[in-house]
């Protein structure tokens, strides 16, 4: 999808999540909040339609789906999930762009735009490339 040394998309979510303890030890506190980073296959490999699978508007549009997911990534009971930003350089979003764009019906839009709206809202950040 881009070249080594250069960002790939990165899927930004704010996790809350707790321990679970054996029966007589306790833990303070028992929630903890994390930045939880996933990177999705390229374009066009299986996987890589996280964004329509799980987001709308620039939000999760399932909680308890998010909260499943959050929960695999982390291996622990997740409380709350919330998507906070898709980052990306400029080489991965066009990528994205070419993916999206050659098959707009499945995502019923009009435009390349419309499904990033869609999806991302404006939760959008394009990082600049390392040189």
């Amino acid at each position: 999808m881009s070249d080594e040394g250069t960002a790939a998309l990165t899927y930004v979510f704010r996790v809350r999540f707790r321990l679970d303890s054996a029966a007589g030890v306790e833990t303070d506190p028992r929630e903890f909040e994390t930045t939880v980073r996933v990177t999705p296959p390229p374009p066009g490999e299986e996987g890589w339609l996280l964004f329509r699978d799980a987001l709308w508007r620039g939000e999760v549009n399932d909680e308890r789906h998010a909260r499943d997911l959050a929960a695999s990534w982390l291996d622990a009971p997740v409380v709350s999930c919330s998507f906070a930003e898709l980052r990306a350089d400029e080489a991965s979003l066009d990528a994205l762009r070419e993916a999206v764009a050659a098959d707009l019906d499945a995502f019923n839009a009009d435009s390349v735009r419309e499904v990033l709206h869609k999806y991302f809202g404006s939760a959008i950040r394009v990082e600049p490339t390392d040189s």
